[in-house]
């Protein structure tokens, strides 16, 4: 009996690291953030006692002077993860297939030099970005004014310069992930259909739209939806490049390259509205979740072939 009991208990024993740590680091914040947004936890009633009101919040934001900060916000952030899983993977299909040519010599060469962004840590390269897009002394200004004779370009003063420049970083940021999805896509396109299409007297464009890009799709397309989940949360490029400026008028200081992500952040660490941000995170955790599930519905990309 001790026997039988111990065995059945023993895999939960070398699980229990895992599991400990699991629930310390982020079970119980989650479950404390749920909490929090049913109440008016700020800085303040942190020291008197914090009291229940219920969804008060959510109401805040969806209709309160918070929704003037909510929906634009919201509106870029779709905007903003679309065209930058887009990009992404528009640039990352473009290399792809031109290392994927068997006549280019030094492939191997040309697809390490081509993961370097991908390598190098995010919050570095979006600091030495926002030097390269300094309007005054950036690189990228200086060879517009000095080689092209075009202005300086307020690209981190101006709202939409600077979204500009945010998907350029998250399309330099982000290509690479896209470039070794696709890669590995190309490899696993039957070679016996572009014999096919060739009998077909198919040229080398009609062989990319009839056969390479809809088979690329069809392996990528499930990791597309979680790289548009990713992008949708992913606040480190605004937040490190501009701060999510140029900010807009209004009480919550939210900027026009803020995040959804990046506005909780703001209201955690710089306003100290506990409530709004634990409202805003599990608002934001039901859109992210919604929005991937109705991609995965529509496009079938998770769907098992019969």
């Amino acid at each position: 009996m001790r026997s039988s009991l111990t065995r059945r208990l023993s895999p939960y024993a070398y699980l229990s690291p895992a599991l400990i740590s699991i629930t310390l680091l982020s079970l119980l914040p989650m479950l404390f953030t749920v909490y929090l947004a049913f109440t008016d936890a700020s800085l303040y009633t942190f020291k008197t006692g914090f009291h229940w009101v219920g969804l008060a919040n959510f109401v805040e934001i969806f209709s309160g002077s918070f929704s003037k900060v909510f929906f634009p916000v919201f509106g870029w952030t779709i905007v903003y993860s679309l065209l930058s899983v887009l990009t992404q993977f528009s640039a990352g299909m473009f290399v792809a297939v031109l290392l994927n040519n068997p006549n280019l010599k030094e492939t191997r060469l040309y697809r390490a030099l081509l993961i370097i962004p991908w390598a190098i840590p995010g919050s570095i390269a979006a600091l030495a970005w926002q030097g390269l897009f300094n309007t005054s002394n950036g690189m990228i200004n200086r060879l517009l004014v000095e080689f092209f004779h075009i202005d300086a370009i307020p690209w981190l003063q101006e709202a939409t310069w600077a979204r500009v420049a945010v998907l350029i970083v998250n399309l330099w940021l982000g290509f690479p992930y896209m470039m070794t999805i696709c890669l590995g896509a190309l490899q696993a396109i039957p070679f016996e259909l572009y014999e096919a299409a060739e009998v077909d007297g198919a040229n080398v464009w009609d062989k990319f739209w009839k056969v390479t890009f809809p088979m690329m799709l069809r392996f990528s397309l499930p990791l597309m939806i979680s790289s548009f989940a990713f992008n949708f949360n992913n606040f480190n490029t605004a937040l490190l490049m501009v701060n999510g400026g140029p900010n807009r008028v209004g009480p919550f200081a939210a900027g026009y390259t803020d995040l959804l992500a990046s506005v909780g952040y703001k209201l955690t660490v710089n306003l100290n509205r506990y409530d709004l941000s634990g409202a805003l995170s599990i608002i934001l955790f039901f859109l992210v979740a919604g929005i991937s599930l109705f991609n995965m519905k529509v496009t079938g990309a998770f769907k098992e072939d019969e």
